[in-house]
């Protein structure tokens, strides 16, 4: 794509061949202190993580938090119900009955758990984001069948134009494009 003035430059997306490119590519790009960038194949490489040197993530206590929630709300629940708001002797029950509140527990613990996993993905993601000035670039397209793709954002502070072109070129790009918002 032309540079345009009405455009603005969003950032520069290079492709390489397979994805020991990728993660020596990503290793490069981590060393040298970018914040800005983020490496797309059409599936999950195994030690990319470590390459990019990705913190590692919140959904783990996100799911926990909600599930934990989930918990104390069952047991809160049903002991009002139970003991202090309506007690009924059931056969010479205990009111306070734990076995038979395994199974609420259980379901309500699980599903604030799942909430907290999707609308905790959603978030951390920035989901949901309808439209990504990466899909302006018709190469990207391979990036979901063929294609192993790096790009650094114009907004990175330490971006400069030839330097990230030269960087990517370096480490053995196939092609590389500036990508307009």
């Amino acid at each position: 794509m032309s540079a345009n003035n009405e455009q603005t430059l969003y950032g520069i997306l290079a492709e390489y061949r397979n994805p020991k490119e990728l993660i020596d590519v990503a290793r490069e790009v981590s060393k040298t202190g970018y914040q800005k960038w983020d490496t797309f194949s059409p599936y999950p490489i195994h030690g990319m993580d470590k390459a990019m040197k990705l913190k590692k993530s919140k959904l783990g206590w996100i799911v926990f938090a909600h599930g934990m929630v989930g918990f104390l709300g069952a047991v809160t629940m049903m002991y009002f119900m139970a003991v202090a708001d309506y007690p009924t002797n059931i056969s010479g029950k205990p009111f306070l009955n734990g076995p038979a509140w395994v199974p609420i527990t259980f379901e309500l613990t699980v599903l604030l758990s799942s909430f907290g996993a999707v609308f905790g993905m959603f978030f951390l993601n920035g989901l949901p984001k309808l439209h990504n000035p990466l899909f302006n670039a018709p190469r990207f397209k391979k990036a979901t069948d063929d294609g192993f793709f790096v790009c650094i954002e114009a907004g990175d502070s330490l971006f400069d134009k030839e330097k990230v072109k030269k960087l990517l070129e370096e480490a053995g790009a196939t092609h590389i494009e500036e990508v307009y918002e």
